[in-house]
């Protein structure tokens, strides 16, 4: 594949992705969404990131674990609990990231 293939494919990629979020937010604009969607969309970002950080909790080494020596899911539980009582974000991840850098620490990899 040639240099000029590729940086058309770029440029093509590119403005694919741009016109599909560009129309959605022209057209969220101009269209009068029922309620029931509105107040549903609000839960999308919420949906995405468990989606995005569930398998990296449950699967760390590619398939499930929920036992004890899987100290993802045990930081995450405790970062979770810190969310739910302070709703700090900041003070979450960083409680999170330290639980499992003491884990790994006390308990071994």
């Amino acid at each position: 594949m040639s240099t000029v293939s590729i940086w058309l494919l770029f440029l093509a990629i590119g403005l694919g992705t741009f016109t599909l979020r560009f129309l959605f937010i022209y057209l969220f604009g101009k269209i009068e969404m029922p309620d029931w969607l509105r107040r549903a969309l609000r839960f999308v970002p919420a949906a995405a990131l468990a989606a995005l950080v569930f398998p990296a909790l449950t699967h760390p080494v590619g398939h499930l674990d929920l036992s004890l020596q899987n100290f993802r899911l045990l930081a995450g539980l405790g970062g979770a609990i810190v969310a739910w009582r302070t709703r700090n974000v900041l003070f979450t991840i960083l409680f999170g990231m330290a639980l499992l850098w003491i884990l790994e620490a006390a308990l071994g990899i």
